[in-house]
């Protein structure tokens, strides 16, 4: 487990940003109140395995005990780096992605947070099409292109 290096925080956070916007801030700048101490620490984000964790300071702390190659998971899982560089988020980031989603009116290539109507977040992906174009367009057409749901904890349980 080891921090990002600048080019792994750029991707990371660029990705976050077309999902979550300014309010990246609110992410980051999150106080934690584990461990022992009485004063909040902060978030960070790890990296383990091509795995991007998202976890508190004192849990990354307390985890330095454990030798590497015996850490299977810290914190949240909200991504992976793919063998050929790229970052995807994994579903587990769609509580991070919800609770801090940018907007409602959207243009075509935003990221977006699918919601059902009782607000509960069902998945995430990029919009294929602007708010308006949504408005006309017929009940089979194309609004998100997927990129993770609530379905994957059941279709990819072994991969998670």
């Amino acid at each position: 487990m080891r921090p990002l290096d600048e080019t792994e925080t750029s991707v990371v956070f660029e990705k976050l940003f077309k999902f979550i916007g300014n309010n990246l801030k609110n992410l980051v700048e999150n106080p934690s109140h584990e461990g022992p101490d009485s004063t909040p620490g902060r978030y960070c984000f790890r990296l383990n395995k091509n795995k991007i964790y998202y976890c508190s300071e004192s849990l990354v702390n307390r985890a330095t005990n454990i030798a590497r190659p015996n850490l299977v998971s810290l914190g949240t899982c909200i991504g992976k780096y793919t063998h050929g560089g790229n970052f995807h988020f994994t579903v587990q980031a769609l509580n991070l992605l919800a609770a801090n989603a940018k907007h409602k009116n959207i243009v075509a290539g935003d990221g977006v947070v699918v919601f059902n109507m009782a607000d509960v977040p069902l998945g995430f992906g990029v919009a294929a099409k602007s708010t308006q174009d949504c408005r006309k367009l017929d009940p089979n057409g194309i609004v998100v292109l997927h990129q993770g749901d609530i379905g994957e904890y059941l279709r990819m349980e072994d991969e998670l």
